[in-house]
């Protein structure tokens, strides 16, 4: 091994004390460590070369893709009937993935459908009520508008019954004055000719002629007595028509308190058909939050998207707002770079971008820049040295523009370089 490397150290007389050179070998494995040490050193200085010639316009990033992501939670306490997603998972907007146990809200449901009966009842009999209320009231206004009609006609006519009655008195007592004298001279036409046929002097028809007119003239006596009687009894009538207006009065008064009755009874009514309708809303309005609170047992998805994470599983109790389970959108992804201060000015709001993965490293994903942090910050700790993680940067999302197939997912490390000159050439990023 004429051509091994040898290198000179000193040498001490252990007997003199003095110091002499003598010659060591090197060993080969240091040899070959430092020839990695000498070529990572070159791929670095490569690498820094390499990054150096990425074309004017372009800028490069790393990160991680994220995505907006949706934490479903119950709004109730309870425990988890059921479950139907795990992490992977593929759900779409508005169908069940958990489900609270339901039982006491579907027999609160029952005993609200009940409760909503029975006041839509009550209801319905306060209508009824109201209804021949009023019905009542408006029969007792017709029967005080007939009466009194029937009073203005009834003032109306007594003076005239009277003076009819008054008159038909007169001409009653004059006929049985008449028929009076008729009867006397009828009387005495008998006497006489009665005499005179017994003594021969006239014939016994004659007689009996003046027997018939006597016994007429009393039958007229007696229709002329009834006829006064009657006219008597008219005339009687006549002067009781005062007592009939106070009668008629009398029966206005007790119609008019009817209808104050009726008011007072609509009132009452009015106020429990108010208090039936109060009743409605409010059983109503506790048999919708009964129902809403039943179906916020049911969960569903927000919205499309995967499961990440899954925090919860079956028979266990959760509290309100407890998280179940975490939702992506898979179509609304974006990477997450930070770009140094000095560099922030480069960009703006719709500038575009390829998003390169190890993944899929022939297949770049068109993106663009959606949101500029406002505020600096520190590198976040997952940068690789320290010396970068101490530069002021800005947080700056690249929203994909479409993830084919889902193939990316959140949490995949990516690298991003972003055009902010028009025309420059796209080129692979240079690290």
């Amino acid at each position: 091994m004429a051509n091994s490397p040898v290198q000179s150290v000193p040498a001490q007389d252990s007997g003199s004390g003095t110091v002499s050179l003598r010659k060591r070998r090197i060993a080969p494995k240091y040899l070959a460590a430092g020839a990695v040490v000498v070529a990572l050193l070159g791929i670095l200085f490569a690498s820094l070369t390499n990054q150096q010639e990425l074309p004017d316009g372009l800028l490069q990033a790393n990160g991680r893709i994220e995505g907006d992501q949706v934490t479903v939670s119950s709004k109730f306490a309870g425990r988890i009937a059921r479950l139907t997603s795990r992490e992977g998972s593929t759900v779409h907007r508005g169908e069940v993935i958990a489900a609270l146990d339901d039982a006491q809200t579907v027999e609160r449901v029952a005993q609200m459908n009940a409760g909503v009966a029975e006041a839509v009842g009550a209801l319905a009999q306060a209508r009824t009520r109201i209804g021949h209320a009023a019905f009542a009231a408006t029969a007792t206004d017709a029967s005080i508008r007939a009466a009194y009609t029937a009073l203005e006609i009834l003032q109306s006519e007594n003076a005239i019954h009277l003076r009819e009655a008054e008159a038909g008195l007169e001409r009653a007592r004059a006929a049985l004055s008449r028929a009076e004298s008729v009867e006397t001279q009828a009387l005495r036409d008998y006497e006489r000719y009665k005499r005179l046929s017994e003594q021969g002097d006239v014939e016994v028809r004659r007689s009996e002629q003046a027997e018939l007119a006597l016994d007429a003239a009393k039958s007229d006596v007696t229709a002329a007595k009834s006829q006064l009687i009657q006219a008597e009894q008219q005339l009687a009538g006549a002067k009781l028509g005062p007592q009939r207006v106070l009668a008629k009065q009398d029966e206005i008064h007790a119609l008019e308190a009817r209808r104050t009755m009726d008011g007072a009874n609509i009132d009452q009514v009015q106020a429990a058909l108010a208090q039936a309708q109060a009743t409605v809303r409010h059983a109503e309005a506790g048999h919708r939050e009964v129902e809403s609170t039943h179906a916020d047992l049911t969960i569903t998805a927000p919205m499309d998207g995967v499961v990440m994470t899954r925090t919860t599983e079956e028979g266990e109790v959760v509290s309100p707002g407890s998280p179940l389970l975490t939702l992506v959108d898979l179509d609304r992804l974006y990477l997450r770079v930070f770009v140094p201060e000095a560099q922030i000015g480069m960009l703006r709001l719709g500038l575009p971008a390829m998003i390169y993965t190890d993944a899929f490293p022939d297949k770049p994903f068109p993106a663009t820049v959606r949101y500029i942090s406002s505020r600096a910050e520190f590198t976040p700790r997952e940068v690789q040295t320290p010396e970068e993680r101490v530069k002021l940067v800005y947080a700056v999302k690249l929203y994909l523009d479409a993830n084919p197939d889902h193939r990316l997912t959140p949490g995949l490390p990516a690298d991003a370089v972003i055009r902010w000159k028009e025309g420059a050439p796209w080129t692979r990023p240079q690290w």
